[in-house]
C-alpha cells in the first residue's frame, strides 16, 4: 500500500538487515531494517524479542526519529497480536516521545517522526475501539486531526476516523477545481446516481493492480448508472522520484493515466490533495461507494476484490 508522504530518497538508509521474530535474529545494521521488520515479517511475532530489539537501539542511539518509528511499529505489532494493553501503553509512550522531539523540530522535516506519531495515534484509537470504547477513539482522533491538520499525518488520522464514523453518513463533497485529462463533468451530473471513488497515486503499484478490477466494474455497472471518479493529487515528484514542478508532475500523471488507467471507461480524475485529507486516503488505493442519496455505503482503504466491490455497488444500484 502507498502512503501519502514524500520520502527524501537520498536520505533513506541503503543497507537494511531484516530480522525475524520467530528465531534468534541479527541486530539491524540500520533502523530502516528494524522498522521494516516490524512491518513485514511473516508468522507469529515474538513480542519479547521485538521489544529487546527496540530497547537495544534506543539505549545506543537515543530516541531518534528512526527509533521512534520502530517503537511505534512495536505497538502496532502488539495490537495485531492481540496484546491490547501493551500496544496501548507503547503507543501512548511513543506519542509522548514524539511530542518531546517536536519541541525541537517540525513534524514533516523528515519522514520517520510523522510515521511514528501517526502510527501511535492510530494504535491508540484501534485499541480503544477494540475495547468497545468507540466514543473515546473518535474523540482522540478528532482532537489529533484538529491539532495536526495540514500535516502529512492528517489523511491517516482522517482514514481512521472515517473507518469508525463515515459509513451511513453523507459523503463529504469533493474539490474539483482541477483535473487530469479533458473529461471534467459537473458535480450536478452525479446527483441521484451511485458513485465509486477510486483514490490512486501515480507511483502506487497497488493502484495499478486494482485498475483492471475498476475497469471490469465500470464495464458492468456503468451502463446501469454508476459514476466512477478517480481522485489523485500532486506529491512533488515525477519519473524516478525526481522533484517536479506542479506542471511537470501533471504531465507525468497524464502519461501514467494513459498507460494504466485509460481503459477504465468514463472515469474522470479530479486533482486536489484536500480530497485525500477529507476522505483519509493515506492508503492508496482507497475505495468508496456512495449511494443515490449521497450516503457512504462502503469505505475500504487498500485493494478490494472484484467480488466484494461488486457486491457493494450492486447494493446501491
Amino acid at each position: 500500500m502507498g502512503f501519502s508522504f514524500n520520502v527524501n530518497r537520498r536520505a533513506v538508509l541503503k543497507a537494511v538487515l531484516f530480522l525475524t521474530f520467530s528465531a534468534v535474529a541479527l541486530l539491524a545494521a540500520h533502523v530502516g531494517g528494524l522498522s521494516g521488520q516490524m512491518k513485514g515479517t511473516p508468522g507469529a511475532p515474538d513480542l519479547a524479542e521485538a521489544r529487546q530489539i527496540v530497547n537495544r537501539y534506543r539505549a545506543v542511539h537515543g530516541d531518534t526519529p528512526e527509533g521512534l518509528e520502530a517503537y511505534s511499529w512495536l505497538a502496532r505489532t502488539e495490537w495485531q497480536a492481540g496484546a491490547l494493553q501493551s500496544a496501548y501503553d507503547d503507543a501512548v509512550q511513543t506519542q509522548r516521545l514524539c511530542e518531546a522531539a517536536l519541541t525541537r523540530r517540525q513534524l514533516d522535516a523528515e519522514p520517520h517522526l510523522p510515521m511514528a506519531l501517526g502510527a501511535a495515534l492510530e494504535v491508540q484509537a484501534q485499541v480503544l475501539d477494540a475495547k468497545h470504547q468507540k466514543t473515546d477513539a473518535v474523540a482522540l482522533l478528532q482532537a489529533a486531526l484538529k491539532q495536526w491538520s495540514g500535516t502529512s499525518i492528517a489523511p491517516r488520522l482522517s482514514k481512521n476516523l472515517n473507518l469508525l464514523t463515515l459509513m451511513g453518513k453523507p459523503a463529504p463533497p469533493l474539490n474539483m477545481s482541477d483535473w487530469i485529462g479533458t473529461y471534467r463533468p459537473a458535480s450536478s451530473s452525479f446527483k441521484g446516481k451511485p458513485v465509486l471513488l477510486f483514490f490512486w497515486a501515480d507511483w502506487c503499484a497497488d493502484c495499478k493492480a486494482e485498475a483492471p478490477i475498476i475497469a471490469r466494474i465500470a464495464a458492468e455497472f456503468g451502463p446501469k448508472g454508476l459514476v466512477i471518479l478517480g481522485p489523485t493529487k500532486l506529491y512533488g515528484i515525477a519519473a524516478g522520484g525526481e522533484e517536479a514542478t506542479p506542471q511537470q508532475e501533471k504531465e507525468f500523471i497524464d502519461r501514467v493515466f494513459a498507460r494504466y488507467y485509460a481503459n477504465i471507461p468514463g472515469m474522470a480524475v479530479p486533482l486536489d490533495g484536500r480530497n485525500f485529507e477529507t476522505y483519509g486516503a493515506s492508503t492508496t488505493p482507497t475505495l468508496v461507494v456512495i449511494d443515490r442519496r449521497g450516503i457512504v455505503r462502503f469505505y475500504h482503504p487498500g485493494n478490494a476484490t472484484a467480488e466484494e466491490l461488486g457486491r457493494a455497488i450492486q447494493a446501491v444500484l
